[in-house]
C-alpha cells in the first residue's frame, strides 16, 4: 500500500488556474490578505503484495471505513496449502527433535538391559570354570593346559561382553549426541520461520483498512484478476486533505508554520478554520517568465494548511476557496 501524489498535469492545470484568478483579482484590490486556493487531497492506495482473482470486495465508493476494516480479499487457495505444509514439516521437526532428546525406546533399552544380565550370567560361570579349571591343574592327570587356557580366554570374554553392554546401556540412556540435538533444534527453528513467512502470506491475501477515511474508488470488480502490488482500494484519509494556495514573494515573509488559517468555501455560511502545515522553500513564476527585477512580484510560493479531522472531512478535493491567513477577518 502507499500513499498516492496529485498528478502533476492536474496540479498544474489547478495552479495556472489559481495564478491567473490571483492576478486577476489582485487588480482590483490594492491591499488584501485574501488569496484564492483550491483543496487537495492525498489518497491511500491499498494493494496486496501478491496477485489472485478479486474474491471479495467488502466496501462501496463513498463509504466510510474505520482503521481495521476488512477492504477485500484475493483468492488464497495456494497460500493455504503452503501454510498447511510449512506447519506439518514444523510438526515433524518437532517429534524428531523429541526423539533426539529422549535417546532410545524403552523397548530397545530392555532389551540392552537383558543381554546384560545375560552376559554377566556368562561371566560369574566362566569365573567358576576358571577357577576349577586351576584347581585341577595341581591333580595329575586331572586337566590338561589346553582346557585351562579355553577356561581362562571365556572368562576374559564375557568380562569383555559384560563391559560393552553396560556402555551400549549408558549410551542408550544419554540419548542423542550434543550436536545432533543442536541439529534438530535448528531445523525446528527453521520450520518455524517458514511457518511465519506462509502465514504472513496468507495474510497479505486480505487487506483491511489502514487508516480511517472515505472510500474515494474501487478499481476491480469481484472475479477479475489482480497482479501483484496493483490497488484495488483508494482511501482518502481526512487528515491527508488540506487546502493549497500560492502566495506572492512580498508576502510570504509574513506567513509562518502554524499560523492561522481561515477559509471561505462557496455555498458554506462563515468560515473553517485551519493552520499553516507547509511553506514551499522554492519559488515558482506565474506565468513563466525571464527573471528580472522589474517582475519579481510575479514570483510566488506554494503553502498548504491543514485541518482538524471534522473539518477536513467536509473539503473535497478540487473545491475552490478563499484563504486569509495570519487570522484576518
Amino acid at each position: 500500500m502507499g500513499v498516492g501524489r496529485p498528478g502533476t498535469t492536474e496540479g498544474l492545470i489547478l495552479a495556472i488556474t489559481l495564478v491567473i484568478a490571483m492576478v486577476q483579482a489582485g487588480c482590483g484590490r490594492s491591499s488584501s490578505d485574501q488569496v484564492q486556493g483550491y483543496v487537495e487531497g492525498e489518497y491511500v492506495y491499498v494493494a496486496s503484495p501478491y496477485a489472485g482473482a478479486l474474491a471479495s470486495l467488502s466496501v462501496r465508493r463513498g463509504e466510510q471505513v474505520n482503521a481495521g476494516d476488512p477492504l477485500f480479499s484475493l483468492e488464497q487457495e495456494s497460500e493455504k496449502a503452503a501454510r498447511d505444509e510449512a506447519a506439518k514439516k514444523l510438526s515433524q521437526a518437532m517429534a524428531n527433535l523429541g526423539d533426539a532428546k529422549k535417546g532410545k525406546r524403552p523397548s530397545e533399552i530392555e532389551s540392552l538391559r537383558a543381554q546384560l544380565k545375560q552376559a554377566q550370567a556368562a561371566f560369574r560361570l566362566s569365573v567358576q570354570e576358571a577357577k576349577r579349571q586351576e584347581g585341577l591343574k595341581s591333580l595329575p592327570g586331572a586337566a590338561v593346559e589346553l582346557e585351562v587356557d579355553r577356561a581362562y580366554a571365556a572368562r576374559e570374554q564375557n568380562q569383555e561382553r559384560v563391559a560393552q553392554l553396560k556402555a551400549d546401556l549408558n549410551t542408550a540412556l544419554l540419548g542423542a549426541r550434543v550436536d545432533q540435538v543442536a541439529a534438530a533444534e535448528a531445523e525446528v527453528h527453521a520450520r518455524e520461520a517458514a511457518l511465519a513467512g506462509a502465514e504472513w502470506a496468507l495474510a497479505q491475501k486480505r487487506q483491511a483498512a489502514p487508516k480511517t477515511g472515505l472510500v474515494f474508488d474501487t478499481l476491480y470488480r469481484e472475479g477479475e484478476w489482480v497482479a501483484a502490488g496493483r490497488p484495488v482500494v483508494v482511501l482518502l484519509p481526512p487528515d491527508h486533505i488540506k487546502v493549497r494556495t500560492f502566495v506572492s514573494e512580498t508576502k510570504i515573509g509574513t506567513i509562518k508554520l502554524g499560523d492561522l488559517v481561515k477559509i471561505t468555501v462557496d455555498g458554506v455560511q462563515g468560515t473553517v478554520q485551519g493552520k499553516v502545515g507547509f511553506i514551499s522553500p522554492r519559488a515558482e513564476y506565474t506565468p513563466p517568465v525571464i527573471y528580472s527585477q522589474e517582475n519579481r512580484e510575479k514570483l510566488v510560493f506554494m503553502v498548504e494548511a491543514l485541518f482538524d479531522r471534522d473539518t477536513a472531512r467536509n473539503l473535497h478535493p478540487g473545491q475552490p476557496v478563499d484563504v486569509r491567513f495570519n487570522g484576518a477577518p
